[in-house]
């Protein structure tokens, strides 16, 4: 037989029991519809939180008390540790030879108001001079604060979209004076919209001078020191060892005792995700293999029914001159047709789940992701209907044309 005619033998087979097809797909349908729609969310998650959570560049690396805390234990520790300060800071500045830019910053959220709107929490950020620049701040109107600016605390502030919306309206806020915490602060300028990461408002930030920043609305000795390095990415590992050389010194921690501080970079934080959505993943392989075996396990019981009710067919295809490989390529056919129809709905269904989730979070539906779905379908059916073809094919054509 020819490959044209095997595929229509084969579907004129499946087309004979709609109902009994469909329920028998029901595992290999969830099962790939589990498999589209969790990887398309993990992989639009994955996109975002590099390009929109994290928000670190590459060549940044930044010194604190906690860093990247992923456990209770590690907190614990953590909270012992002695506060990075500005200090550290300035030594770090006059003694690491591999820093292109040494800064610091620190952060609390605090309430803001201006004539009779009020906005409870808002993030309020203490900034030295160069760390608009080296984050590269997107200052649409208005402008940074300056160095004089920082050495003097004078009372002035960036502001975020949404603090400018629900505080100044449609005024220009440059030059407006409103209050932190019932502070006095001048705008000088205004940030870009960022948008929402996973329903967090990036937009709801203020940025300061440190110096007014520790002086009037956070005096505490806690801040973080960011460095970024000379020759850009490729020198990272070396300037962050030098300046962790220097923290260590300064704390006098010896050789075999672990860092007295913690370490925040992209990569860091990227690996983080990595090994969140690595579990996410194993979970969704967990779920969908235990439905693409159920799927199997059907598909094969069916087809080894259908072996049964056509085993006068089987016979005279033989006694026709059918070969027994014709017979075998025949029902292997038919299962994994089968499989593929349920993998082309399963894809559908998966795909419209992560297109609805796509509202709330980030999603990829590639086009890959499709072809993986409809192959391992299309695995599972060859796979389950191996044994029953293999059944078919060797029955003796007599005996076969006696069954009744």
């Amino acid at each position: 037989m020819t490959t044209a005619e095997l595929f229509r033998v084969s579907s004129s087979a499946l087309s004979r029991h709609k109902m009994r097809a469909f329920l028998t797909l029901l595992g290999v349908i969830i099962g790939v519809a589990t498999v589209v729609a969790v990887v398309s969310v993990i992989s639009g998650l994955n996109s975002y939180v590099k390009e929109k959570v994290i928000g670190l560049n590459p060549d940044i690396v930044i010194f604190t008390k906690y860093g990247v805390i992923t456990s209770r234990e590690e907190w614990l520790i953590a909270r012992k540790r002695r506060p990075v300060t500005l200090d550290d800071m300035r030594v770090v500045q006059r003694e690491c030879r591999l820093c292109e830019q040494v800064g610091a910053r620190g952060d609390r959220t605090r309430p803001v108001k201006y004539e009779d709107r009020k906005l409870s929490d808002v993030e309020v950020q203490g900034h030295t001079p160069n760390m608009g620049e080296a984050m590269k701040f997107d200052v649409v109107s208005g402008r940074y604060f300056t160095q004089t600016e920082y050495d003097h605390a004078d009372a002035v502030a960036v502001i975020g979209w949404d603090v400018q919306d629900q505080l100044f309206g449609t005024q220009d806020p440059l030059g407006r004076i409103f209050k932190i915490d019932g502070y006095p602060v001048k705008v000088i300028g205004t940030l870009a919209k960022q948008g929402n990461v996973l329903g967090q408002s990036q937009d709801n930030v203020v940025y300061l001078p440190l110096t007014l920043f520790k002086k009037h609305i956070a005096p505490t000795d806690d801040i973080g020191i960011f460095i970024k390095p000379i020759g850009g990415v490729e020198g990272v590992t070396a300037a962050t060892d030098e300046v962790r050389a220097i923290l260590r010194a300064l704390r006098k921690t010896k050789f075999d005792k672990d860092d007295p501080f913690g370490l925040v970079t992209a990569e860091i934080l990227q690996q983080l995700w990595g090994k969140i959505s690595q579990g996410a993943f194993l979970l969704m392989i967990l779920i969908s293999g235990i439905s693409l075996v159920v799927g199997a396990i059907v598909i094969a019981n069916i087809m080894f029914v259908s072996v049964v009710e056509r085993t006068k067919e089987i016979g005279v295809r033989r006694a026709l001159g059918a070969r027994r490989r014709d017979i075998r390529w025949q029902f292997l056919l038919e299962a994994a047709l089968l499989a593929a129809v349920g993998g082309a709905v399963g894809v559908v269904i998966g795909a419209g789940i992560a297109l609805l989730v796509n509202q709330v979070f980030p999603a990829q539906v590639k086009f890959s992701f499709i072809l993986i779905g409809i192959g391992v379908a299309t695995f599972t059916g060859l796979l389950a209907g191996w044994i029953p073809s293999s059944q078919a094919s060797q029955l003796p054509p007599v005996e076969a044309l006696r069954y009744e």
